[in-house]
């Protein structure tokens, strides 16, 4: 009988405790906006961080509540960007896509070690010893940590260099972010020209170290008939809202490093 009494009681609390839940996720549940599944259902999917959220499902919540632009995904296709639009009822923002490139050209041929490495593969542990074992000490390291976190396989090492496939690349920035040596920078697709150097070594020691990077010559600069390009702390530089993607840097540099991208 004692049993019988436990079980009846223990079967009522149960009971009330389903109801009391019941009621309670009935009257405190949280309605979410259907809007928000809808673009997460059309988003790639690619939870890279290029949008600037935590992934695709976080995206699609901030645009729904109006704290992010519809075309934030660096990976969305304009089609897809309309469509987000027109769920939400916003328009795009019109933020001009970019690419990433590696601003070194040291290949093993071109420049100089200033000991000999043989630790793991890993350009951070390269970093933390002197700066890496590069002489030029603004030069990729070549350990592939950038090629290791891009989401999209766009990055390979090749000779002790980095190299975007271009075709692949979303401009996510992962691979900017975590590059130690910052030689990763996002360019606007619509950009045919970029510096391919970060070094700010004056001219006599960079020739030194690198028989590819920038010597601060300023021949670029003087023969720019637009002003798009300058030479700060000993390394070109250009200002891609003056370019005219005239070429004619390319064509006056003695070093080669000023590089045309294919953007047909």
């Amino acid at each position: 009988m004692i049993i019988l009494y436990a079980g009846i009681t223990l079967g009522g609390i149960g009971l009330l405790c389903g109801v009391l839940l019941a009621v309670a996720s009935r009257y405190l549940s949280v309605e979410v906006d259907e809007r928000i599944e809808q673009i997460n259902e059309i988003l790639p999917g690619a939870n890279c961080g290029g949008c600037g959220f935590a992934g695709c499902s976080a995206y699609a919540t901030a645009v729904v509540e109006g704290n992010a632009p519809v075309d934030a995904c660096v990976v969305c296709s304009n089609d897809v960007v309309k469509k987000i639009s027109e769920l939400v009822g916003a328009e795009a923002s019109g933020k001009e896509p970019k690419v990433a490139k590696v601003l070194c050209f040291g290949t093993t041929e071109c420049a100089k070690n200033r000991y000999i490495y043989e630790g793991i593969t890993d350009c951070d542990a390269a970093a933390r010893l002197g700066g890496g074992f590069k002489a030029c000490p603004y030069g990729c390291l070549g350990l592939g940590n950038c090629a290791k976190v891009c989401p999209f396989g766009a990055i390979s090492v090749k000779d002790g260099v980095a190299s975007v496939d271009e075709e692949k690349c979303t401009g996510c920035g992962k691979c900017t972010a975590i590059c130690p040596k910052n030689v990763i920078v996002l360019v606007p697709k619509t950009a045919k020209y970029y510096v391919g150097c970060s070094s700010k070594n004056k001219g006599a020691e960079m020739k030194d170290k690198c028989s590819a990077g920038c010597i601060g010559c300023k021949i670029c600069e003087k023969n720019c008939p637009s002003q798009a390009i300058t030479v700060e702390n000993n390394l070109a530089k250009i200002d891609y809202s003056k370019c005219t993607n005239c070429g004619l840097c390319a064509e006056k540099c003695p070093r080669k490093i000023i590089k045309e991208r294919n953007i047909d």
